[in-house]
């Protein structure tokens, strides 16, 4: 009989409700905040992240999952007699984290030869963040709950990968502008003129795809890009972070452009909210 367990990474981004609800195996990115460790997407919720987030002295830091995280739970999951393993991985060109995945993979059927025929590990990089990937792995889980072939699934999830657009606005440029994806005179000129940046990440590479100013014209370019690129009848979401009045506005924008309540709108983790900062808005959809 075969039975598919689904891994993904905490910067999918995916809600504890559908975790559960999909028994999606989360792996948490390790965040060290003022001399502790904490897991990202376990110790706190997003909401209360930010605040720590903005209440600490530094920006925080996050680790890579290294290989022996990975061979444990392929070890756990050929004892539980899963045939398949999907694991969906964040960007690999930003994270050595899906490079560890494959590296764990050739260890495991190394230590274990007798597997390779009854278990199969899959590994997907994304080559993107949040629910650019993490929307994959939740319809793959539906798909191989009605009972799609594992081959089937990992080709879904592919797809989506190779087609998902994310573009989001950081509304304040100083975290952006730590993790390198704005760079610092960028920042220097978009904050003293009120220019924010919509963003998006092509091949694995952040890449600014616009500049306007002002928050109303980021809620503006952002749903209208939404309406010229999504493909027809596909969902899109909405990315959110702790800026309320804003993601309010961006929700009735994509209401009036594309005429439909997005699939989720969910609030971005830990590793994101270090990255680009808490202050944001996008949207995810498949072009």
């Amino acid at each position: 009989m075969v039975r598919i367990k689904f891994t993904t990474d905490s910067a999918a981004d995916i809600p504890l409700t559908l975790r559960e609800e999909l028994n999606i195996q989360v792996l948490p990115f390790p965040i060290a905040m003022e001399d502790k460790e904490y897991a990202d997407g376990f110790d706190f919720t997003p909401e209360e992240f930010y605040d720590r987030l903005l209440s600490a002295p530094k920006i925080p830091t996050h680790a890579q999952l290294n290989p022996y995280i990975f061979t444990e739970v392929f070890e756990a999951a050929w004892q539980e007699g899963y045939t398949d393993l999907i694991h969906t991985s964040i960007n690999s060109k930003g994270s050595a984290t899906c490079a560890n995945a494959f590296q764990a993979r050739g260890e495991f059927y190394k230590d274990h030869p007798e597997a390779r025929d009854s278990f199969r590990i899959h590994i997907i990089d994304a080559l993107n963040y949040t629910m650019g990937y993490g929307w994959a792995v939740v319809q793959g889980a539906r798909m191989a709950a009605g009972g799609a072939a594992p081959q089937t699934v990992v080709d879904a999830i592919q797809d989506w990968v190779d087609h998902v657009r994310v573009v989001f606005s950081p509304l304040d440029l100083r975290f952006a502008k730590k993790s390198g994806r704005v760079s610092a005179a960028a920042a220097f000129v978009g904050e003293a003129l009120g220019l924010k940046p919509v963003m998006t990440f092509t091949d694995g590479e952040s890449r600014i795809l616009s500049k306007v100013r002002g928050e109303k014209a980021v809620v503006a370019k952002l749903a209208e890009m939404c309406k010229a690129e999504r493909r027809a009848g596909t969902p899109y979401l909405m990315i959110q972070g702790n800026n309320t009045e804003q993601s309010a506005k961006l929700l009735e924008a994509c209401r009036r452009e594309l005429g439909e309540e997005p699939a989720l709108a969910y609030h971005i983790g830990g590793v994101i909210a270090i990255n680009a900062g808490p202050n944001l808005i996008g949207l995810v959809y498949r072009i």
